[in-house]
Parts: C-alpha cells; structure tokens; sequence
C-alpha cells in the first residue's frame, strides 16, 4: 500500500485524459504516489454537459474509496470544476490530507456576484490547499481567489502562473513542479 494517493478529476468541458491531469499523473506516479484519473458520470454516458454537482460530488467520494484501497491516505484535487467538486466533497466530510486545485471556478467570467456559491462552504476545509491559476483567468482573479481562500481555516498556498488564462495551455510543467513541490511538504 502506498503512503499518499492523488486523484485528479478533469474540469468540465475535458475528461480524465485532459493533458495537466496526465502530466500530473505520469509525475506523481514516478514519485510514488499512487495516482487515479476520474471521468465524472456524465462523460462515461458521452454527454457533454455536467450532472448537478450532488451527482458530481458522489461520483468523486465513490472514486475515492476505489483509490483508498491502495494508498494510507489521499489529496483530492484537479482543474477547475473537478478541483471544486472535490473541495465540496471534502467540506462535505470526505477525508483528505490536502486539496490541489488547479484553475479554480470561483464564479462564471464575467459574473463575480456568483463567487459566494462557490465557496461558502471554504469555512469547512480545514486541510492544507494548494491553488494553481494564472493571472488572468476570467473565473477567478488573484484578488477575488486571495479573498476568497481567506475563509479556509486551513493553511493556503497561492501559485500564480503570470499571463496565464483559465486553460493554463503550455505550463504543465511548471504546474507539475509546484503540485509535486507542494506534495512533498505534507
């Protein structure tokens, strides 16, 4: 059995072979970890639009347990919507060492006023969180993310990737480095 295990869950519009997530995989497995890539319920159907989030939560607490068979315990994270289902999961009773979340959804672009959905349950996560984004992610700026994550009473790491957008295209490796970096000191 491996000591630390890491699923990763795609954002919405990608599935479990998303490239990060891959890259992520591939990285982490070379260090040990005992590694898992989920496809969300709606995907396996081949449908492109997302279930309601309580199906999207069951879905990562069911690949969770299928993961906690093979490690002592787990990080639950991902990109964008997968990061968020897995932090309400966690806030939600799921146990976790930490939480990875990569380009997180804080409101729709162009819609801050929807940020307080996506993270009133932020009081709840008392875990180390890692977030990875880029400074010009239309879901999420660095101030709205910053003010936001001051809710979780856990400790909170920012990684800003300068004059990155939401997609994060061509840095996966430095998204790699900071995650395993971030791993490493748990």
């Amino acid at each position: 059995m491996k000591a630390l295990g890491l699923l990763l869950a795609p954002g919405a519009g990608a599935d479990r072979d998303q490239a990060t997530l891959v890259a992520m995989d591939r990285a982490a497995t070379a260090a040990g970890l005992a590694v898992e890539r989920m496809d969300f319920p709606y995907r396996k159907r081949g449908r492109r639009a997302p279930d309601r989030p309580p199906v999207l939560v069951q879905a990562v607490r069911d690949e969770a347990a299928a993961l906690a068979r093979r490690c002592a315990e787990m990080v639950l994270g991902g990109r964008s919507m997968g990061g968020r289902m897995c932090s309400v999961a966690v806030a939600e009773g799921l146990p976790a060492a930490g939480l990875l979340l990569i380009s997180y959804p804080l409101h729709a672009p162009g819609k801050p006023a929807g940020a307080s959905q996506r993270s009133e349950h932020f009081p709840r996560l008392d875990l180390p969180c890692l977030f990875i984004s880029g400074t010009r992610d239309a879901f999420a700026t660095p101030a709205e993310l910053e003010e936001a994550t001051a809710l979780i009473p856990g400790p909170v790491t920012h990684r800003w990737i300068e004059g990155k957008d939401h997609a994060l295209r061509g840095v996966d490796e430095v998204i790699v480095k900071e995650a395993l970096g971030w791993l490493g000191s748990l």
